[in-house]
């Protein structure tokens, strides 16, 4: 069995899913942490498994487990005759390679599930693009786990790259090539999409753009603003492909609002590399609306991968904080949650179940004024 090859999604196998609060994992509530795993898992194809988590104190360089807790997976991995393995966390080459020997098995960590779940959700070409570019530079973190035999020499005259070139090199080389020959691919699309935003801001139609925590309800809400029918499902990463749509109060055009991909804690930097180019729309909106499920016990650290992730793509604008799922959560909690809203300013506080839960979002935008957009160049 190959050992780094992602996990076929075509699920008729039985995973262990392992749950991992390590000693860096600040999460508020560490239960939600692994439901979302487990939504993860969900999402990625898993129906026939067994979950265990599993508390660290520390993580061992070699196995990430430490040598008891290592002896207790094996042990309930022998008994329960799995086929693949998850894990929560995310593990170097070296852990990777070395759980695949003692396990025999694929080990999907958090990057390559995520990874291969984005792979399965994307539908254009410019999001499968993105998609595949990001794989490759994940590829190449990975090529020194493959064992000192890529350290052996591959070349020979007349093959590019000369004697004495090792395997690693080789791979490397052509791992390089073809993300160089995808981001071509994309810059080509990059320009059609610049070609439309300076038509756009040369007719000064003010833009809103839809952030947040994957699965935070932003897709809904677009649906609700707009009257359109763009996929919205209970799901992580239901949303890749930025979707534009027109949005109208009373008749008199607002501007556009556009859907973009969630955010999510340890979003593999890979990913934020290869989306950059779609995330660069939200440099030049006028308006941020960052969506945050406030029935989920993690909103407030929700709300911290959010703009972090926001900064690290350099990403400063007006923003209004939409507190969404208000229906899904105790009215005393929701209250108690409200009053501690005081430095969200200025927020909404909402929910998609009957067309008077969005109104308060409705009437910001309607009472909104845009004010112009200024992009600062990159340094």
């Amino acid at each position: 069995m190959a050992k780094n090859e992602m996990i076929s999604t075509a699920f008729s196998r039985k995973t262990l899913l392992i749950g991992v609060q390590t000693p860096y994992n600040k999460t508020d509530d560490i239960q939600a942490y692994y439901d979302e795993f487990i939504n993860l898992a969900h999402t990625y194809g898993v129906t026939d498994y067994i979950n265990i988590n599993v508390k660290l104190r520390e993580v061992d360089p070699g196995h990430f487990f430490t040598k008891g807790k290592l002896s207790e997976i094996k042990a309930i991995f022998d008994d329960g005759d799995f086929d693949d393995i998850i894990i929560s966390d995310m593990l170097s080459a070296q852990q990777e390679r070395n759980l695949n020997d003692l396990f025999d098995r694929p080990i999907l960590d958090r990057t390559r599930l995520i990874l291969a779940i984005f792979a399965k959700s994307a539908v254009t070409a410019e999001g499968k693009i993105q998609v595949e570019i990001a794989t490759l530079q994940f590829a190449k973190t990975r090529v020194t786990g493959f064992g000192v035999h890529l350290d052996q020499q591959a070349g020979s005259i007349g093959v590019r790259g000369g004697p004495g070139e090792t395997v690693k090199e080789a791979t490397m080389r052509h791992l390089s090539r073809s993300i160089d020959t995808l981001k071509r691919h994309l810059e080509k699309i990059e320009k059609s999409r610049g070609t439309q935003r300076k038509q756009r801001l040369n007719q000064k139609v003010p833009q809103i753009c839809l952030v947040g925590y994957t699965n935070a309800g932003k897709s809904t809400i677009l649906n609700e603003l707009t009257g359109s029918d763009v996929l919205a499902k209970d799901q992580l990463f239901a949303t890749l492909d930025t979707t534009t749509r027109q949005f109208n109060v009373q008749g008199r055009k607002i501007g556009l609002i556009s859907d973009t991909v969630g955010f999510i804690q340890q979003l593999p930097h890979q990913l934020i590399e290869a989306f950059k180019s779609t995330l660069a729309e939200l440099s030049y909106a006028s308006l941020l609306l960052v969506v945050i499920d406030i029935a989920d016990n993690n909103w407030r650290s929700h709300i911290d991968v959010v703009l972090k992730t926001l900064d690290e793509i350099e990403v400063d604008k007006e923003m209004l904080f939409v507190f969404n799922k208000t229906d899904k959560i105790d009215r005393k909690e929701l209250q108690v949650r409200l009053k501690s809203f005081g430095f969200f300013a200025p927020y909404v506080a909402i929910n998609c179940v009957k067309p008077e839960g969005i109104a308060p979002l409705r009437k910001y935008l309607e009472k909104w004024k845009p004010k112009p957009v200024v992009v600062e160049p990159k340094k």
